[in-house]
């Protein structure tokens, strides 16, 4: 059995990357990270671009518009979208294509409440995805609040916090709203979504999220390497120097790590196998940015490098969509259950 991407896979990743290359070079991100608004960190102009690429709408059936694939070519997609520190509510806006007019082409913004807490560009959103339940493998359902025209921070009485990642502004909400109104063409159940189907989209969620800290891991390994084979100490290359090159090494082995596990729990699609991969993700982001921050020495502490940027969206990610403590968690129950009883049901994959 060949595990290894496809063609179509592999041709769906190029074509990405020459978009977000052409669209949201590094000048765009350094524009981001210096905006005086915060909520010029997201381009509605390059959120219609990704709409009408099929990004939003990839596994919508093609008689609804979309591209028909699954939830690995979504991965894919996700894993470029974090190596570019990609801004915006990406997550929230894809699992929300074909439940809210105008999200497939790229025309809506779509955030995410989840509890009392954080919320990511509050102020740019058409639309809140609000989770109505406790926190835990089976937590409630998810409705949508509409709150076009900048009205967000005010319907959910959010206030604007400064936050880590400069290209990720934040509202903090400290009471979920007691009454969550309904679009009326937002899918189906009075526009909610209750049971499996909302538990399924949650651990979606958490598996794209991985997805992105993937591509970050990625990134800063090969900015490591890169820096380690042009910068020159003691008349070589740093590169040359076996402590340096043991960093690369366990940066290289946790990225890979967190690769297989995050494509496996792709194909399976179940609680055990995304919380994993979660973790590993999270693990893999956070510490290579920290090992690249370290290789690149006293300029990778300077504010016109990259390295910092990579670090602080991997530590925003990890409270997102599955927080590391509600992962851990998650994963002890599976390994304590009996056989047959793991979180989220059988190992089944979803259809």
């Amino acid at each position: 059995m060949d595990f290894r991407p496809s063609h179509d896979q592999r041709a769906l990743v190029a074509g990405m990357r020459t978009l977000l290359s052409a669209r949201f070079p590094r000048r765009n991100l350094r524009e981001a990270v210096d905006a005086e608004v915060p909520e010029d960190t997201l381009d509605r102009s390059l959120w219609r671009e990704l709409g009408k690429c099929g990004f939003f709408s990839l596994r919508l059936a093609e008689k609804d518009g979309g591209a028909g694939l699954g939830l690995p070519e979504a991965v894919f997609l996700f894993e470029e979208a974090g190596r570019h520190l990609l801004p915006g509510p990406l997550v929230a806006t894809h699992l929300a294509a074909g439940l809210i007019p105008g999200v497939a082409e790229g025309d809506t913004v779509v955030t995410a409440l989840e509890a009392p807490g954080m919320v990511e560009h509050l102020a740019m959103a058409d639309v809140v995805l609000v989770l109505d339940g406790e926190r835990g493998p089976d937590r409630g359902c998810l409705r949508v609040l509409e709150v076009t025209g900048g009205h967000g921070p005010s319907v959910l009485a959010g206030r604007p916090v400064r936050s880590v990642d400069p290209t990720t502004p934040l509202h903090q909400v400290v009471s979920m709203p007691e009454r969550t109104p309904a679009l009326p063409d937002a899918g189906a159940r009075g526009g909610g979504l209750a049971g499996d189907d909302a538990a399924r989209l949650l651990r979606e969620a958490a598996l794209l999220t991985a997805a992105q800290q993937l591509g970050s891991a990625g990134q800063t390994l090969d900015m490591a390497v890169s820096h380690a084979k042009n910068r020159s100490q003691f008349g070589r290359p740093i590169g040359a120097f076996q402590a340096v090159q043991h960093l690369c090494a366990q940066m290289l082995a946790r990225t890979e790590l967190a690769r297989v596990s995050v494509y496996a729990a792709s194909l399976t699609a179940t609680e055990i196998d995304i919380t994993g991969a979660r973790l590993l993700a999270d693990e893999a982001a956070v510490r290579n940015a920290r090992d690249c921050l370290q290789l690149h020495g006293g300029m990778g502490f300077t504010w016109e490098a990259d390295v910092h940027l990579h670090l602080k969206r991997a530590w925003l990610r990890r409270t997102q969509w599955r927080p590391t403590e509600d992962a851990e968690e998650s994963l002890a129950r599976a390994l304590l259950a009996a056989p047959g009883e793991l979180p989220g049901g059988n190992r089944e994959p979803f259809e």
